[in-house]
């Protein structure tokens, strides 16, 4: 019988060693595997790389983990922005080092290691910097870089449902870069609000399938999502309560990510 389930979030990250490479999904905190990375942060490994859109907002999550100083390298496209203070004050005291890789480069690095492709040719970053020591190469008259893929020793990624297969869903924005690190990674893990019964998720609704997956861990339904993963508001992604929002703009579309 396949069943990829774990106890724990404990059990989840077992394995994770020292020196590793870590992808982690979000775009800043929509889609980001908090409980995992807490899990992480407790387990203890230490000297990392880690792969992630962001570099970490506020103190928690990603943030938390770079606070314990336990990452050596972080590859990301976007490492600041106004509550980046933890990732900054240690690159500017030199205790990380960064590898600063466009959005789309970055997504494709990783989708290119899940699909099994040696590299690929790409624009973005051509003629500045980010382009340095690379492969250039003309086709129809432009010029393009060689950039290589991204792999990782484990992946890990926020769900909404999964069952015990290992096939996940995600809600909305928080699918993010969860389903190409799935791919990408030699050890899959992912946390989702509810494990569900097998045939209880549309097969057509499913984006990254049980084969991608090693491990599945219920978190617990997130406090601001109904049961069938409809935004309640009340309180925002870290489960604060909001101020009184029905008539200000824009707020249920950044909370509900």
């Amino acid at each position: 019988m396949i069943d990829k389930t774990v106890a724990t979030v404990e059990d989840a990250v077992a394995g994770i060693s020292d020196g590793d490479t870590v992808m982690i999904g979000g775009f800043g905190r929509a889609g980001q595997p908090v409980d995992l990375i807490d899990a992480l942060i407790d387990q203890g490994a230490q000297d990392l790389t880690i792969v992630n859109n962001n570099a970490g907002n506020g103190d928690t999550g990603l943030a938390a983990l770079l606070a314990q100083k336990r990452v050596r390298k972080i590859i990301c496209s976007f490492p600041r922005q106004s509550d980046s203070w933890v990732f900054d004050e240690l690159y500017r005291s030199g205790q990380i080092e960064l590898e600063l890789v466009p959005q789309g480069n970055l997504a494709e690095r990783i989708r290119a290691a899940g699909a099994g492709i040696g590299g690929f040719y790409s624009r973005t970053g051509v003629g500045t910097e980010l382009a340095a020591g690379k492969e250039i190469r003309t086709i129809d008259g432009r010029d393009y870089a060689l950039e290589f893929p991204i792999r990782a020793d484990f992946a890990l990624v926020s769900g909404l449902e999964a069952d015990r297969w290992g096939n996940v869903v995600y809600r909305e924005t928080a699918r993010n870069f969860g389903p190409v690190m799935a791919t990408a990674a030699t050890t899959t893990v992912v946390q989702v609000d509810e494990i569900v019964e097998l045939g209880a998720l549309d097969p057509e609704a499913v984006v990254t399938p049980g084969i991608f997956t090693d491990r599945i861990v219920a978190v617990g339904r997130r406090p601001w999502l109904d049961t069938d993963g409809s935004f309640i508001g009340g309180v925002d992604i870290e489960g604060r309560p909001l101020a009184d929002t029905a008539s200000t703009a824009g707020t249920t579309e950044e909370t509900a990510r």
